[in-house]
């Protein structure tokens, strides 16, 4: 297997109140499937597709128990200085989130804080100095 990831899936409670949130993020819909059988939403990253599911379709689909609880994931999104860090906790509490952990100095010499969506995917916004944000938004170690 390629050392990658191209796709990931959330699921959740309500795919349009969950693409509602990441649209006042100021995301943008890239395509996805609206039929009498199913309702996926894709968002087109750089390098990268989320994807919005109904969390117990994907809990059939993936073959996983869903218990409910947090699944040991948490999203991070880099960017390019702790001012941005703060200004997309902001944008995310706007949006409906909830902040466990306002941006702050990290022990590993960056900056980054928290957010929870409203279907309780845990985000990490991030500022690491030591790797580069490009303009595309992929980021590159070193």
């Amino acid at each position: 297997m390629e050392q990658r990831v191209s796709l990931i899936t959330l699921g959740v409670n309500d795919v349009d109140r969950a693409q509602a949130f990441y649209e006042a993020l100021g995301w943008r819909v890239d395509g996805g499937v609206d039929d009498e059988n199913d309702h996926v939403v894709f968002f087109q990253m750089a390098g990268l597709i989320v994807a919005l599911w109904d969390r117990t379709k994907l809990e059939q689909d993936s073959g996983v128990e869903d218990s409910g609880g947090w699944g040991g994931v948490t999203l991070a999104c880099n960017v390019q200085s702790p001012e941005e860090v703060d200004a997309v906790l902001d944008e995310a509490r706007a949006a409906g989130a909830s902040i466990p952990r306002p941006g702050a100095a990290t022990f590993w010499g960056g900056y980054s804080g928290v957010f929870i969506d409203p279907d309780g995917h845990p985000w990490e916004v991030a500022h690491n100095p030591g790797w580069t944000v490009h303009d595309d938004g992929r980021t590159t170690l070193g």
